[in-house]
């Protein structure tokens, strides 16, 4: 075991053309009692980690390593871990800790207990080459898909699985996806093979490309109005000016889900126009341990088509910069080890 890794950290937050990630040279983490250490297989660049980067979402940790949907080989596991072993494969996703004991916890929503903290914003995460994870926290990961392929799985995945549950889509119903990034692309495919007809609006041609080769009924600019009206819509874009785009294209009792961890200023509704004859505006909070065991089975039982975009470790900084700039497709994702020269675009069939 090698005594220090190579890192990325949040040193001051800023924008990315202030380039707010440095490179660092940091001590390979000794894990907890509780925790496994993972060496990093692949580190998928989430929307929430340029929050994080950016200052959108208050520093947690100071020089912060950011990334949470880490696929990992275990190397060492702490005094107390049962049932995992050194080899095995395992996934580090967002949630990290909850305290089990608050009425929250109690009631199934650990998603919103007080007191819980996260991977990449409270301890470091994997824009490195090696992370911790508490084992409770740690995933079993679908056979089937290579470790690029799995990463955007661990936040993408698990947020637009849980973003979909609160739409509340009926059978065979019309979805909307504002948005069409990794967790959206996943999602829409989810949809559909549940029987949706799904229609992305999304602002990037290349997007609503990728969305229809994937199944969907239609794809249009994201202010525009679908070819009919919605049963559910999911809001992916952190845009807030697409709100009232979405409630406005919903039918009567239809259901916005608004995913993101950080969304701007939404303006003003108008009652009529946007929320009555029953429609409902619903926020996605962080997911359950649930919610990932539930959609991992599903994507265990039914392959999903992941595109993503591998860039090495030691481009973290461009990853990053090149999903705030919309300039990737599906998800970027990050190899410590063997990188790729340059990025490219991998397709799971």
């Amino acid at each position: 075991m090698p005594e220090t890794m190579s890192a990325w950290q949040v040193v001051e937050p800023a924008p990315m053309a202030r380039r707010p990630l440095r490179a660092a040279t940091l001590p390979v983490p000794t894990p907890a009692a509780d925790e496994l250490l993972v060496r990093v297989l692949a580190c998928g660049v989430c929307r929430t980690d340029l929050h994080v980067a950016e200052g959108d979402l208050p520093v947690h940790r100071p020089a912060v390593v950011p990334g949470h949907e880490v696929v990992g080989r275990v190397v060492a596991v702490g005094a107390e871990v049962t049932g995992w072993a050194v080899g095995e494969r395992a996934g580090v996703a967002w949630l990290r800790h909850t305290c089990g004991r608050c009425r929250y916890c109690r009631a199934g929503a650990e998603n919103l207990c007080l007191a819980s903290r996260y991977t990449g914003w409270d301890a470091d995460g994997g824009y490195a080459q090696y992370a911790t994870v508490p084992a409770g926290y740690a995933y079993r990961l679908p056979a089937g898909y290579s470790d690029v392929q799995l990463a955007p799985l661990l936040c993408a995945g698990i947020i637009g699985y849980r973003a979909l549950l609160r739409a509340e889509l009926p059978a065979g119903g019309r979805l909307g996806i504002y948005g069409f990034g990794a967790s959206a692309h996943l999602t829409a495919q989810l949809a559909i093979a549940q029987g949706a007809t799904v229609h992305v609006l999304t602002r990037a041609a290349a997007a609503r490309q990728l969305a229809l080769e994937l199944g969907a009924a239609s794809a249009g600019p994201a202010d525009a109005a679908p070819p009919e009206p919605l049963d559910a819509a999911i809001l992916f874009a952190p845009v807030g000016t697409l709100v009232p785009v979405a409630l406005a294209a919903l039918d009567a009792g239809g259901t916005l889900s608004v995913a993101g961890i950080h969304l701007s200023d939404i303006p003003p509704l108008n009652y009529q126009r946007h929320l009555f004859r029953e429609r409902t505006l619903r926020s996605v909070t962080a997911n359950t341990r649930d919610d990932g065991r539930r959609f991992l089975d599903l994507a265990g039982r039914h392959h999903l088509h992941v595109t993503t975009t591998p860039y090495p470790l030691a481009q973290a900084d461009r990853a990053l910069a090149d999903l705030a700039g919309d300039r990737v497709e599906g998800a970027a994702v990050l190899v410590p080890d063997p990188a790729p020269a340059e990025p490219a675009t991998e397709r799971a069939r």
